[in-house]
């Protein structure tokens, strides 16, 4: 989680087009898990079945990356990854609808939580205000990584879960490569530390970890685990990009997580 949890200063940090930065972040993470898969002797064989499901899933990971990064750039640390993190909630508003589960009423409570923590982000809902569209942002990007997150759930259990990631960065760079012809090289290169860091040590190597720990944990432990995630990145924001977030900022955050952290300690029990 707290390598995971870098994205958000990183994001902020590297000053390029968004296409280009994330483009750069797939590339080199699908060759970093390319090679552990390798290593590994993982198969890289997917049913003929199941590929466009893993192509649609690429698709939205980079959707989800280029909004998230988006909501980052315009916004600050802690607006993009807080906006960004209600999507365990989405994910439970979609459940019942993508995957025929029970609808539970409790789900509407925890909604309406999220949405009065959003609500405590904004400060002037105005749409010519970057921080209202950088939630917007982070919200629409929460949404498109719960449908890819849903998409998945069944294929998680069939194939690695390396191995789905490898493919998903090959997709999500491969779409994106014509993003290289609109950036200035020499300025590419000053950044090159930045992105090489995103790339191993928030992609490969954090998401790695993470799935590994589904061997320890049930995945619902690891998303209670996840909620993490926006406290290190505003801490890491904070010390090495000295933002500090607003009251406001802070109080919409408590009430966004604890609507997550209730939401997975009620499903694990």
């Amino acid at each position: 989680m707290l390598f995971i949890s870098t994205s958000g200063a990183l994001g902020r940090y590297i000053q390029l087009p968004v296409a280009v930065t994330i483009a750069s972040r797939a590339i080199l993470g699908f060759l970093f898990l390319f090679i552990y898969c390798r290593f590994k002797g993982i198969s890289f064989k997917i049913a003929t079945s199941d590929r466009p499901l893993i192509v649609l899933s690429g698709v939205l990971m980079g959707l989800h990356w280029i909004t998230y990064f988006y909501a980052l750039q315009m916004s600050n640390v802690a607006i993009g990854m807080l906006s960004m993190f209600t999507y365990p909630v989405l994910t439970a508003f979609l459940e019942p609808v993508l995957l025929k589960t029970k609808f539970q009423k409790i789900h509407l409570l925890l909604g309406g939580l999220v949405l009065l923590g959003v609500y405590f982000l904004i400060p002037d809902f105005d749409l010519s205000n970057s921080y209202t569209l950088a939630i917007m942002l982070g919200v629409l990007s929460a949404l498109v990584y719960a449908l890819r997150n849903l998409l998945m759930k069944s294929k998680v259990a069939k194939y690695n879960g390396s191995m789905l990631m490898s493919y998903q960065t090959a997709i999500v760079g491969f779409l994106l490569l014509p993003a290289f012809f609109f950036v200035d090289m020499p300025v590419f290169l000053t950044q090159w530390k930045a992105i090489v860091t995103l790339a191993l040590l928030t992609t490969a190597i954090g998401h790695t970890l993470f799935l590994a720990s589904f061997k320890h944990f049930t995945i619902t432990t690891a998303s209670i685990l996840s909620s993490v995630q926006p406290v290190y990145g505003i801490i890491i924001g904070a010390i090495f990009l000295s933002e500090i977030p607003s009251w406001s900022t802070i109080f919409g955050g408590i009430l966004i997580l604890t609507a997550v952290i209730v939401e997975s300690v009620r499903t694990y029990r």
